[in-house]
């Protein structure tokens, strides 16, 4: 597993290691014996540039490391010729970077980008949808932020902790319009997905304080 990390790191150098011997190969021996390593360094160019170090990115991501995520994003010189699926990855990460920094300008435009592009799984596609959401809440777009999570529970959402934070942030758009039945039935919803992150813990025992003395 560390030694494919470190092809796909330093996969051009290994390329440009392949061409110089298949370029010596073919002077001195022919094109037929140079064939394998010429093609071995087209193989690992092409790679490079069409799928692209995602699996870095996804191990830095993992792992919480930031500033490695963003930096090898940041390597990504040409984005437009990886491959489709890859592509919206690679926006998805963007915004998701953008929005930890409180860039949401750039978030919405990344993430937007992604959701253009197509996710590759339903799942993948409402987390982005979720997420979207939430940035339209972050900027006190309450009616973009409502229809960007019903999208996103419509798709379907990856685990229970993702749908409990959706019907939560459903809840409290009901809440501010006062539709006080509606942030009932999604709190509920909520409730009983038992979501274990703290955050959403918390949630749920601050809203549990007053809603039940809401009319409706």
């Amino acid at each position: 597993m560390k030694f494919y990390a470190l092809l796909i790191k330093y996969r051009l150098q290994v390329a440009g290691l392949f061409l110089i011997i298949a370029v010596v190969t073919n002077i001195f021996s022919g094109f037929w014996p140079a064939f394998l390593p010429y093609l071995v360094a087209l193989i690992l160019v092409f790679g490079h540039f069409f799928f692209g170090p995602l699996r870095l990115i996804q191990e830095s991501m993992e792992s919480g490391n930031i500033e490695g995520a963003e930096k090898i994003l940041n390597s990504i010189k040409f984005p437009g010729l990886l491959y489709k699926p890859i592509r919206s990855v690679y926006y998805t990460l963007k915004g998701n970077l953008a929005m930890m920094k409180q860039d949401y300008d750039g978030a919405e435009k990344n993430m937007k980008k992604g959701l253009d592009l197509g996710m590759p799984m339903s799942e993948a596609e409402g987390a982005s949808l979720l997420q979207m959401g939430m940035l339209q809440m972050q900027k006190n777009d309450l009616r973009q932020g409502e229809s960007y999570i019903r999208q996103a529970l419509r798709k379907g959402l990856p685990d229970k902790e993702n749908q409990a934070a959706a019907y939560l942030q459903l809840c409290s758009i009901m809440m501010t319009k006062r539709e006080f039945r509606a942030a009932k039935e999604f709190f509920r919803k909520a409730k009983g997905l038992k979501p274990t992150t703290s955050q959403l813990v918390d949630q749920i025992k601050q809203i549990e304080k007053y809603i039940s003395r809401m009319p409706g």
